[in-house]
């Protein structure tokens, strides 16, 4: 497809099954993938988005060619399902030299392409046989000059990039024989590469915390909430960097089977940190980055997630859904930990815990940080429900430390503070992260 059958490359609108709708990675120009963010907006928008047209385009086969953020908001909108229909612009070619020039010369439609981006898409348009400089210029609205400069260093950024696909593979604990195959390289070169990330990870550890402020009381307290992507029970990302401060060492993994937003895998990330993170229902947004794993099984029994090696795990960092506080927002599965009984909760929550435990018993000290807040406002009759005590009495390990963290910000409604002068009794504002050892 030349510059010329680009620019009259013609579609028809029509309505598919969401389902129907393949997303190819290979496909896809944007180097670093969607942005959560961008996806919440559109989910929020997309009534105005419709309206003005913004539909998404595929190619004759359903492959995704523009409109990944907008393809995300749908099901983002439907929380989570694809049994619905679509308004789609469909054009009607096939072959993916010519599916991923449409799809570059579509994307600024959207959220503009960076210039990362751009280099990328013209390695990958060379690599899938376009040798005309000028038609991938014409795609990238970018000079032939720019083209030649780009393409003079192919090859060895190209290993450059595999290696950093295998450094982020590596963080999110991907196996060596996943990592040869995502980026096609051999297993002994990963290897190799494994041992750098190793080393690169201790030398870099002063790097890694720069311009962090080490906590130094038991009490952290904020402002705000800091997350950048909106989620029901968000953790927040200052506690869960104090606590990778506090019990982890480089290239150490962290556990988070309740992951939500994804708080823990961008913390991680930034301080050096491998992780596992998992959750029974990944958020749309992130769900090509967290695990599905649900920690209570059909039966009630606890199952623990496949983390590769257990031996290099230092914390396990626990954000569960409460009792009564997380009813319903879920799901409305008798299984899911909000949805419970209290004495079916606390039982399956100690458990939750003390298999964690068994699994981290291998002689050094490693960590299981819960964070946790009495239920009150969404019990029966207001009823005080201290989880804490419930814990502290249900799991056999020794308290390491017990951190509050509250946000100075965080109130109370006008209805709940009139309730509270009523009956002259103190509303809840507390939580606690508890973190037990296991030696």
């Amino acid at each position: 497809m030349t510059d010329e059958s680009v620019a009259e490359a013609t579609a028809e609108l029509v309505t598919v099954p969401y389902s129907s709708i393949q997303f190819d990675e290979g496909l896809y120009p944007r180097v670093n993938g969607h942005d959560p963010e961008v996806v919440q907006t559109y989910a929020r928008d997309m009534e105005q988005i419709e309206a003005a047209r913004k539909y998404i385009s595929i190619n004759a086969d359903g492959v995704l060619l523009d409109g990944r953020h907008r393809h995300l908001a749908y099901k983002k909108c439907a929380d989570g399902a694809t049994d619905f229909d679509v308004t789609v612009w469909r054009y009607g070619i096939s072959s993916p030299l010519e599916s991923f020039r449409l799809a570059c010369h579509l994307q600024d439609r959207g959220k503009a392409l960076t210039n990362d981006d751009r280099q990328a898409s013209a390695k990958r348009l060379y690599a899938l046989g376009d040798q005309a400089q000028k038609d991938i210029a014409a795609a990238l609205g970018v000079s032939a000059a720019t083209v030649s400069n780009w393409l003079s260093r192919t090859i060895k950024e190209e290993k450059e990039r595999k290696k950093a696909k295998a450094y982020e593979m590596w963080l999110a604990c991907a196996t060596q024989d996943e990592i040869a195959t995502a980026t096609e390289v051999a297993a002994g070169t990963v290897a190799n590469w494994e041992k750098e990330f190793l080393k690169n990870s201790t030398d870099g550890e002063l790097r890694n915390w720069n311009g962090f402020e080490p906590p130094i009381y038991n009490v952290w307290k904020l402002q705000n909430k800091t997350n950048k992507v909106d989620h029901f029970g968000n953790s927040e990302p200052r506690w869960v960097e104090n606590l990778l401060y506090l019990y982890t060492e480089p290239s150490s993994i962290v556990v988070d089977p309740f992951a939500g937003s994804g708080s823990t895998i961008d913390v991680c990330k930034k301080r050096g940190r491998r992780y596992f993170v998992s959750d029974r229902k990944p958020i749309v947004e992130r769900e090509h980055e967290i695990r599905q794993h649900d920690l209570i099984a059909d039966d009630g029994l606890v199952q623990m997630p496949a983390v590769p090696r257990w031996k290099n795990v230092d914390l396990v960092y626990l954000d569960p859904p409460y009792w009564r506080q997380a009813q319903g927002e879920y799901s409305n599965d008798p299984s899911d930990l909000g949805n419970m009984p209290l004495e079916q909760f606390n039982t399956a929550l100690a458990g939750i815990i003390s298999g964690f435990a068994k699994k981290l018993k291998n002689g050094r000290p490693r960590y299981i940080a819960l964070i946790i807040q009495p239920t009150q406002w969404k019990a029966e009759g207001r009823q005080y429900t201290d989880h804490i005590g419930d814990m502290l009495r249900a799991v056999k390990l020794p308290v390491h430390m017990r951190y509050s963290v509250p946000y100075e910000s965080q109130q109370c409604t006008a209805q709940m503070v009139e309730w509270a002068k009523e009956h002259k009794t103190c509303l809840v504002l507390t939580r606690e992260i508890v973190v037990w050892e296991v030696a």
